[in-house]
């Protein structure tokens, strides 16, 4: 007698275009694992464009960028949370949801960008500009967000400057984000050095180089980017934006400039477009995997609890930009 296909082995089709069959197997036993959990337990999987795609179109629930992310972490009726990404989402998914469990499969997980300033910074900060409103960049710690106006992301930042109506802004951390967005606006923009060590790595040349080896290619770029790399791109957006523009203009070749799963999962919802890859990988996004997720579901692991010093502030600077 003949059994029913698991449910890992029906998902396969979405996803056989990016994950060779050869590779398969070494998945399938933790995305049925994963798929079971989540119902036992009532959880459901937030995922970052940026996670790979057994992750992101297997046993994710919700997808998307850090705002969409944000945005749909507060409808969530689930009981547990796994935020299948780094810790200052899975931080801001805890600041939304703080009744239920939010778990992010490894604490190392980190970011640059969170790395690159701390609540001290910003206080400093606020003494050296008085009365500056400062916007503060979701890819930040929870106690980092307490100490801000207004939070923001590439989707929204300009959006949230706009909506202060004050001449000069302060903007944290992402100086390249900051010079992005002044260059959209007439808000004077004071910046901060810290910046994305993925997106740091792009340059105007490569953009350039791939024109020349690839003729018509289009070309986005994340506004974490190098400004003269945003300059050479024919359009800049978050990733949500930039897979809007692939699914809206379905270009016949494309390069996104960004984390290099983003564009395998892109793909997979475009088999139409010849996706150029050049590939910056984020090594702590690279630190979630099925492994991990399915330890996190068995064993409650690991549990985000933010200072309650800090929790109720933050939680205000993040509530802000989602009413913007």
């Amino acid at each position: 007698m003949q059994t029913a296909p698991s449910s890992a082995a029906s998902l396969y089709d979405r996803v056989r275009r990016v994950i060779p069959p050869v590779e398969w197997p070494a998945f399938s036993e933790d995305i049925d694992a994963i798929l079971a959990l989540k119902r036992e337990r009532n959880a459901i999987i937030l995922a970052h464009n940026y996670q790979t795609p057994e992750i992101f179109h297997c046993v994710a629930d919700i997808v998307g960028d850090s705002l969409s992310l944000a945005r749909n972490a507060i409808k969530v009726e689930a009981d547990i949370i796994v935020l299948a990404g780094v810790h200052f989402m899975a931080e801001t998914a805890k600041l939304l949801n703080p009744d239920k469990t939010v778990l992010i499969p490894d604490l190392d997980a980190g970011c640059s960008l969170a790395d690159s300033i701390s609540a001290g910074d910003v206080r400093l900060m606020r003494q050296r500009y008085p009365g500056v409103p400062i916007v503060t960049y979701v890819n930040t710690s929870a106690a980092v967000k307490a100490e801000s106006d207004i939070c923001c992301t590439s989707g929204n930042a300009l959006a949230v400057v706009r909506s202060l109506g004050a001449p000069r802004v302060i903007m944290l951390p992402d100086e390249y984000l900051a010079k992005n967005v002044a260059t959209q606006t007439d808000v004077e923009i004071i910046t901060w050095k810290g910046h994305c060590e993925v997106h740091e790595r792009f340059t105007a040349a490569d953009i350039r180089e791939l024109r020349e080896a690839h003729p018509g290619v289009t070309v986005l770029a994340h506004p974490e980017c190098p400004p003269e790399v945003v300059a050479e791109a024919d359009f800049a957006g978050s990733t949500a934006a930039m897979s809007d523009y692939v699914g809206q203009h379905r270009p016949a070749r494309v390069v996104l400039m960004t984390e290099c799963s983003m564009s395998d999962n892109v793909a997979v919802d475009h088999p139409e477009v010849d996706f150029i890859r050049p590939c910056n990988l984020c090594p702590h996004m690279k630190r979630i995997t099925l492994v991990n997720i399915r330890a996190a579901l068995e064993h409650n692991r690991h549990a985000v609890s933010i200072n309650p010093k800090v929790e109720a502030r933050a939680r205000h600077a993040v509530e802000r930009m989602l009413a913007v």
